[in-house]
This record gives structure tokens, C-alpha cells and sequence, in this order.
């Protein structure tokens, strides 16, 4: 039984052990570098983005479309690189809190062995959490679990090798240079002052016992007796060697992001945030290393020349819808209320109206009724989720309708996620039309449009628009710079077999002829809050509500019709691609696109003004009533969306203090969504009051199984979020839905109308 003197030795020592001591260290000093592995913990753990599926990054990293082997190996040498990052930095700044290592043989090697209790906590954590992800949510065997396992730790293992081989290289080679003054006591006294100014132990780390190189416990040699210019120069070779090694990673970064368009370069997702948390915790570094208390000003001074330089235009990262003329700045339209009120009067919005109804007369005269009943869908944002289960819904309907969705449908009309996957489906239909070898209800269209998008645009957030920013491609005419919203469209084209990989211009007449469903593609103008309407034809009467000189209604213009505006620009130019982008452009995930007017105004996603599509296509058919009430049998308004109504469970409560400071904002974010709801349910209900013709709407819902975490709304998806989607087709709601349009159906052949519910 151990003393009393002895227990209190032990913890003594414990207390006062180099490992714990830089772990105290930490907590006190530089704490802006524990915020990185907050984050890092936090994300895996489910708690930070789990909204977005932030910890299926990390637990399911996909490399070269599918989770393997070889990803967790760039995941695990990614984590090493960070944890790498994290000793040079630290290592860097407390140096002279431990001055006895630069009296011991591998200094930076017994730093790391001491230093590693946060890095190896880590490690540990993400194992036991990847495997829990494998198993429940990507529903992965046992073997397979341990060989992704074995290939992160090969991954670590390969960088700390690489890592410690360069770093004891480097300390032989200054070993072999300081040799010839170690040998001679006279040279050693004359370059670090033996007998001169010797440092003081006031203000360093009292330490005890420190793991050697061996792992072994051992004590600190005493070096009150070694010159300050001794120990400053050898930890000055070693922050040379460590700012050296910082500087290749920056290369390294910027090579991959010039070859990154080749897949083989796109890391995963996990693996660009670790990197990109490396170069942070550097940067960061040198700037405290270098300008002490300076740091402050000069990065502020740094802030205001890139703002005068990014004012002048003289840089401009910006992103650029591609396609469209940017070069012709005499020749850019004004946006102001007298332009764009003239974009929309009533002469023009009459003669827009007119050339309209001439396509639903051609898409009246394809219908085998004498009145069919006209089908709008509208689908919902809400990322790849949202995609993947607006294709599924599509094929069903088209299976059940025996190929005549695309027929019978008018118009397609929605934003961000859900655009994607309809226009896929649209496209897919074209080209059976055009006579191309395609069954609708292929499976693997599905896969297609569930497949990865975010490893593409972190991988280029990190390594291009941080390092190589200065890379460029070229349309037809224009070249614009490559940034993680190209490399977002290039996945996403790579995704579907780039059949989408077209100018607008390519799908003009086809629209006009009424031979494809119309799109409108939304966006939301952050300027003021209006809607950029991207459509192959004039859309004036889209801009605002119909004018009423007798009942005194005169309304402003809401909305923009893009090709009207940016008529001189190359409207029909501008890349399809581009144009999904745009009305899927999430904040902060992906870059808002500036577009050339005067004053230039950018454009976000459209979720942010009308994030279901219902307030377009309620105003379309007001425009358009009466034809409606003489041709067709009635509308129906089918709504595709990737989440519940009402959602009475999902409100937001936050019981701690600091909720009362984040309510407001957080407030206003959670409910959104909802207000949008409340806002259209009230104007499809006023819409189906005052419409002269048959309205019947009619929903499908995403909705997770119970007790079941949905699928994130991200552009990325586990297996088990893949299922979960597909299954929810099978959903008593769901199937309601598919019943009624089997009803529609069967009363439509018999000249029956529907009516709103």
C-alpha cells in the first residue's frame, strides 16, 4: 500500500510531466489553435453541421465516387499533415518555454512523443466513431470496416514517417555543421558566450519527466548553465527546418490544385478541411512567430490594400457565370427602378403573354385529350437529398403514367437541389426523344444524381481558390477562372454522363416548340432581395403581378427576366450547367455569382426568396387563366419536396444563455422555411379561390423513417440516406399521392376533372 508521501509524489510528478505540462500550456497560451480541434471533434462527434451531414465527410469519405481503401488513406495522411501542422506551430511559439530540449538529440521528435495527447485522443475518437458510422449508416461488413481502418492509419503513418525522416536529415546536417565548434572550446565560447549572458528560468515550464525518444521516462538536464545564443540557435535551425516544410505543404497544395481536373486529384472532402485547418493553424503560427504583437496591424493594413485593389478591380475573385460577356463594361445594363420597369410594361408583358400561349398551344395540340389536364411540378431545394428524391418521384410518375409525364407537364419550376435532379430527368427525356438509346427507369440515373458533389468543391476551395487561383478555361469566347464553383459543375457534369453540358441556346427551340417541359431557373438577387429568372423565352409577364388601371393596382417589379436584362451580354450563351449552379448556389458552400450591370449585383440560391417554386408558378397561372379555363380539363399542381410540412417536433428551442443572445438570428434561420410555407399555403389558397378551372394539388414528401436521423441536406449521401429516400417513396402519405394521379389519370381519359384539396 503506497503512502501518503508517495501518492502525493506521484501526482506531483504527474502534474509537473512535460505531456501535461503542454497540455496546461494550451489551455493558457495560442487558445485560437484549440478551436480547430473544437471543430474537428465536435463535427465527428455529430454535434457541429450535423444539419448538412458534416460527420458523413469524415466517417464516409468518398474518393473516386465510392468510400475505399485508398480515401481513407488520403484522409489519414491529411490528419497527419494537421497533426503535423499542430507540432511544427506550437512547437514554433513555446520553444522557449522548454529550453532543455535543445540540449537533447531529436528535440522536434521528443516534442511530438510529449505533445500528443490532444492528436491521440483524436485518432482514437474518429476510429471508434468511423466504425459506428460504417456499420449503421453505411452498412459495411466487418472486414471491409477494418480495412478502411488500416488504410487511415497507413495513412498517418506514411506522413509522420516522411514528416521525422525530413526532420532528422535536416538536424544531422546541422549537427555535422556546429561539429567543428562543439570540438573546439574556444570557437564555442567566441559564437554563443560561455561566460557571457546566460538566460533566465524565470517564465518557463517547470517540468519533471518527459518521454524520451524510446518512450521511456526521463528527467530534463539542468541548462541554466547553456548561453541564451546557444539554445536560441539551435531552435532557430529547427523553426528554419519546420517553415521550410510549411512552405513545401503550400506547393504541394497549389500542384494539386492545378491537376485537379483529373479525378484522380479530387481528395475527399475530409481530407481538403484537414488541409485547409493546416494551413490555417501555419499561417496563424508565423504571423504570431514573426510579428509578436504586430500581428494585429499588419494584417489589418493587408485587409485594406486587398480591398482598394479589389475595389479598383485591379483583383477580382469573384465568380463569373460562365458564358455570358463580362469584357463589354460600356455596354453593361442599369439596374436601377426606371430600367427595369421598362423591361415589364404592359406592352411588353402583353406581347411576352402572347408568344406563351402560342407554346401552350403546341403543347395543347401533342395531348391525345380534347382537354388534358395541364401538370406543373414544382420541387423543393434541399441539396442532393432533395435531388435523389425528385428523380425517384419522377420515374414512378412516368412509370404509372406510361411515359407521359414529360407530355403532360408545362413547366418544371423549383430551386436549388430538387432543379437538379428534375432538369437531369428533363435532359434524359430529350435525348430518348431525339431517338437515343434511354429507359427512364434506369436505376442508375438515380445513382448518377445521388453521387458525391462536395469532395470536388472543398478539394478546390483548398487547393485552388486559396493557392492557385490564377488557373483559367475557355468557352466558346470567354475565359474565366477556375474556382470550387466550376469544379462543383464539372462533378456534377462528370456525374451525369455530361449530357447537361450545353448553352442555354442548345434547348431554345425545343422549349418553344413545346416538345420538353419548360424551366424556369430562380435565383435571388442579395442586392435587394428580388428574383433573377433564367428561361429560354421572354418572361416579362413573370416580373410582376398583371396591372390594373381600374382597381387602381400598379405593383413593382419583383422579379427579373435575366435574357431581357443582359440582352447585350450574350444571354443564350451562358452554359446550363451554370445556371443549375446558380439556383443552387447555398450560401458560404458555394460562391455567389456577380453578374454585369451597373451596379453590379450577384445572385444566390433561390432558396432564399421561393424555396418550393409554388410562388412562379401560382403567378403563371393567374397570367394565363382564361386559356387555361377554355383548353385544358384543369391544372395539376404536383409538389415535389424534401421535407415534412408543418414539422411541429423540428421547433427551435435553446434553453441556455447564450440562447438569448442567438435567438433572433437563430430565430429567423430555423423558421424560414416555414414562414415560406405558411406564406404560399395562404397564396395557393387565395390562387384556388379566384382560378376560373379545376385545381388540384398534390404533394410528395421526403420523409425519414421514425426514430430516424434524415438524410443532410449537403450534396453528399450515405448509403443508408440513399435507402432511406427510396423507402420513403413507399410512405402511406406518398403513396396517397401516387393514387390520386392514378385517379386523375382514369378521369381524364373519361373527361373527368379533379378538384383542389
Amino acid at each position: 500500500m503506497p503512502s501518503s508521501n508517495e501518492i502525493k509524489a506521484f501526482i506531483k510528478g504527474f502534474y509537473y510531466s512535460f505531456p501535461v505540462q503542454l497540455f496546461m500550456l494550451h489551455l493558457r497560451r495560442y487558445q485560437v489553435f484549440l478551436i480547430f480541434w473544437f471543430i474537428l471533434f465536435s463535427t465527428v462527434n455529430g454535434d457541429f453541421m450535423s444539419t448538412f451531414g458534416a460527420d458523413a465527410l469524415f466517417l464516409s469519405p468518398e474518393y473516386l465516387g465510392e468510400v475505399n481503401w485508398l480515401g481513407m488513406v488520403i484522409v489519414g495522411a491529411a490528419t497527419g499533415i494537421f497533426c503535423m501542422s499542430w507540432n511544427i506551430t506550437t512547437f514554433i511559439l513555446h520553444s522557449n518555454q522548454f529550453k532543455f530540449l535543445a540540449t537533447t538529440s531529436k528535440p522536434f521528435l521528443k516534442y511530438c512523443i510529449n505533445n500528443a495527447i490532444i492528436p491521440l485522443t483524436f485518432i482514437i475518437f474518429y476510429i471508434v466513431k468511423n466504425v459506428l458510422f460504417d456499420i449503421h449508416s453505411e452498412l459495411l461488413s466487418a472486414g471491409r470496416i477494418m480495412l478502411l481502418i488500416s488504410g487511415f492509419l497507413t495513412g498517418i503513418t506514411i506522413t509522420v514517417i516522411i514528416a521525422f525522416l525530413y526532420f532528422f536529415r535536416t538536424e544531422k546536417s546541422m549537427m555535422r555543421t556546429m561539429e567543428p565548434v562543439f570540438r573546439d572550446p574556444k570557437a564555442f565560447a567566441k559564437q554563443f558566450g560561455i561566460g557571457g549572458k546566460h538566460f533566465h528560468e524565470k517564465g518557463i515550464l517547470r517540468v519533471e519527466w518527459f518521454f524520451n525518444t524510446s518512450f521511456k521516462l526521463k528527467m530534463p538536464r539542468n541548462v541554466s548553465h547553456y548561453s541564451q545564443e546557444f539554445i536560441d540557435t539551435v531552435f532557430k535551425r529547427h523553426h528554419f527546418t519546420a517553415v521550410i516544410s510549411i512552405i513545401f505543404a503550400f506547393l504541394f497544395l497549389a500542384l494539386l490544385g492545378m491537376l485537379m481536373d483529373k479525378p484522380f486529384f479530387i481528395i475527399p472532402a475530409a481530407a481538403a478541411i484537414l488541409l485547409f485547418f493546416a494551413i490555417l493553424i501555419a499561417a496563424s503560427g508565423a504571423l504570431a512567430y514573426w510579428l509578436k504583437s504586430w500581428w494585429f496591424p499588419v494584417v489589418l493594413v493587408i485587409i485594406l490594400v486587398l480591398n482598394i485593389l479589389f475595389e479598383k478591380e485591379i483583383i477580382d475573385p469573384r465568380n463569373k457565370a460562365y458564358g455570358i460577356n463580362y469584357t463589354n463594361r460600356k455596354e453593361r445594363p442599369v439596374y436601377n427602378r426606371d430600367s427595369i420597369m421598362q423591361l415589364c410594361s404592359i406592352q411588353q408583358m402583353e406581347a411576352d403573354k402572347q408568344h406563351m400561349i402560342g407554346i401552350l398551344e403546341k403543347w395543347k395540340h401533342k395531348q391525345t385529350e380534347e382537354k388534358p389536364l395541364l401538370y406543373i411540378i414544382n420541387v423543393s431545394g434541399g441539396g442532393t437529398r432533395s435531388a435523389t428524391f425528385t428523380l425517384n418521384v419522377m420515374q414512378q410518375l412516368d412509370a404509372m403514367m406510361q411515359g407521359n409525364l414529360m407530355n403532360k407537364t408545362f413547366i418544371i419550376n423549383g430551386a436549388s437541389g430538387g432543379m437538379l435532379g428534375a432538369a437531369y430527368y428533363r435532359e434524359l427525356f430529350r435525348l430518348k426523344q431525339q431517338g437515343k438509346s434511354i429507359n427512364l427507369q434506369d436505376k442508375r440515373y438515380t445513382e448518377n444524381i445521388s453521387k458525391d458533389l462536395l469532395n470536388a468543391l472543398f478539394s478546390s476551395f483548398v487547393t485552388r481558390d486559396l493557392f492557385a487561383p490564377a488557373q483559367q478555361f475557355e468557352t466558346e469566347k470567354f475565359k474565366y477562372s477556375k474556382d470550387r464553383g466550376y469544379a462543383f459543375e464539372e462533378q456534377f457534369s462528370r456525374n451525369t454522363d455530361r449530357i447537361l453540358d450545353y448553352p442555354l441556346k442548345n434547348i431554345i427551340s425545343d422549349e418553344a416548340e413545346a416538345k420538353v417541359p419548360l424551366m424556369f431557373f430562380n435565383s435571388t438577387i442579395t442586392r435587394d432581395g428580388r428574383k433573377m429568372m433564367i428561361s429560354t423565352q421572354p418572361v416579362s409577364f413573370m416580373m410582376r403581378n398583371w396591372p390594373d388601371s381600374a382597381s387602381g393596382i400598379s405593383s413593382e417589379a419583383d422579379a427579373i427576366d435575366f435574357a431581357a436584362m443582359f440582352r447585350k451580354q450574350d444571354p443564350y450563351d451562358l452554359r446550363l450547367l451554370s445556371i443549375l449552379r446558380i439556383n443552387a448556389t447555398f450560401p458560404y458552400v458555394l460562391p455567389n455569382v456577380w453578374l454585369p450591370s451597373t451596379p453590379i449585383i450577384d445572385v444566390m440560391d433561390a432558396g432564399m426568396r421561393d424555396n418550393f417554386g409554388q410562388e412562379s408558378s401560382l403567378r403563371l397561372l393567374n397570367v394565363f387563366k382564361k386559356w387555361i379555363k377554355n383548353n385544358t380539363g384543369g391544372v395539376v399542381f404536383i409538389q415535389i419536396r424534401d421535407r415534412k410540412s408543418g414539422e411541429w417536433e423540428d421547433g427551435y428551442e435553446d434553453p441556455s444563455i447564450g440562447g438569448m443572445f442567438t435567438k433572433p438570428v437563430m430565430t429567423l434561420q430555423n423558421n424560414w422555411m416555414k414562414m415560406q410555407d405558411y406564406y404560399q399555403d395562404e397564396m395557393t389558397e387565395y390562387g384556388n379561390n379566384s382560378f376560373p378551372f379545376s385545381f388540384t394539388k398534390i404533394t410528395f414528401m421526403y420523409t425519414p423513417l421514425p426514430k430516424q436521423k434524415g438524410a443532410a441536406l449537403n450534396f453528399h449521401l450515405t448509403q443508408t440516406e440513399k435507402l432511406d429516400i427510396r423507402r420513403s417513396l413507399q410512405s402511406a402519405e406518398n403513396a396517397a399521392s401516387f393514387k390520386r394521379i392514378t385517379s386523375l389519370e382514369q378521369g381524364s381519359s373519361k373527361g373527368v376533372s379533379g378538384e383542389m384539396r
